[in-house]
């Protein structure tokens, strides 16, 4: 409970939460500013791979689209010749060994529920671990990658890094633009000036490359092949279960279908059990993409993911295309 107060004014006016836990953030912030400041002298270490790295990040905490980006981009390079890799730490995940490859069929509790989830979508190699270095050099010498992305990342300056995208959230922005834990970043909003691209998942401003979240069909959890067009909740009531980094985005994107829902939010990569999915009816379940790699192990009936796709502008991919051919050149 005082977690989530916390987290609501984040984006809400500057009150007595706030100033009380500012002290913290300013010895967040010169940490954080300090380590970057490490890295960039040389005290502490950066590993360069032989291959571009393209690292997919935010400076905020919460949901702000990164993984249907990280996506996107993946399809997008694939579709262009590259034989691309994806790495991550696996948030979330249990396994007793790192790095770990990962593939559709893995177990999200050991692997991490966005990862299981890009190796679904994108059919390419992926691996993941808390050490990125390491994880991408697993990847490399069990595949012939030519290209990496890092899923996340921005802050794990131990892994030297080509490209820099930032994801932010175009309803949300920066909230109250302080360091947690007094607000939702991890690095001072002046960190964008440094990245190379900046993607805003809704209105983009003038800097920003825009990015829309678009929704085509629901897919039936225990059996994807099963579609469901987007209309066809239209009016209906139904459980809406979410466990993603910004919990309301999926539920007012429900309500725009037409759809009644009742909410049931759990916190980020929550890990579910079988009776999180029962309820006293026998309404539809709606769930998002994510919170599917998790659930589809249960037997529930007539339960249904959103599949989202991340559209982006041309300029997007032909400044990323120019922005890998410098490297390449």
């Amino acid at each position: 409970m005082l977690a989530q107060t916390i987290q609501r004014s984040w984006y809400q006016n500057i009150g007595v939460i706030t100033i009380l836990l500012l002290p913290l953030s300013i010895i967040f912030c010169a940490l954080s500013l300090i380590r970057r400041y490490l890295y960039r002298i040389g005290v502490l270490q950066s590993t360069r791979l032989s291959v571009p790295v393209i690292v997919v990040g935010n400076i905020s905490v919460g949901g702000t689209g990164k993984t249907p980006l990280v996506i996107a981009i993946v399809q997008y390079l694939k579709a262009n010749g590259f034989n691309p890799g994806v790495i991550s730490r696996g948030y979330g995940g249990q396994a007793s060994q790192w790095p770990q490859a990962v593939t559709a069929e893995s177990d999200p509790a050991m692997a991490g529920d966005e990862t299981v989830l890009i190796a679904n979508r994108c059919r390419c190699p992926v691996s993941v671990g808390p050490d990125r270095v390491a994880a991408a050099r697993a990847l490399l010498d069990a595949h012939q990658c030519n290209i990496i992305i890092s899923d996340d990342g921005l802050q794990h300056y131990a892994l030297a890094r080509d490209i820099e995208i930032a994801v932010i959230d175009g309803s949300r922005r920066l909230g109250n633009g302080l360091c947690l834990p007094a607000g939702p970043l991890r690095e001072l909003p002046g960190r964008l000036h440094s990245v190379d691209l900046i993607v805003c998942n809704g209105k983009a401003l003038d800097n920003e490359f825009g990015m829309e979240l678009k929704s085509y069909a629901f897919h039936s959890v225990t059996d994807e092949s099963n579609l469901q067009a987007t209309n066809a909740f239209e009016g209906v009531e139904v459980e809406a279960v979410s466990a993603i980094g910004n919990n309301e985005r999926f539920f007012q994107h429900l309500e725009d279908l037409g759809i009644r829902i009742n909410k049931h939010a759990f916190a980020d990569h929550h890990r579910y059990r079988q009776k999180d999915l029962k309820f006293k009816t026998n309404k539809p379940i709606l769930m998002t993409e994510k919170d599917a790699v998790k659930c589809k192990q249960y037997p529930v009936e007539n339960a249904w993911y959103l599949r989202v796709d991340a559209l982006l502008e041309n300029r997007f991919y032909e400044r990323l295309t120019s922005l890998i051919g410098r490297h390449n050149g």
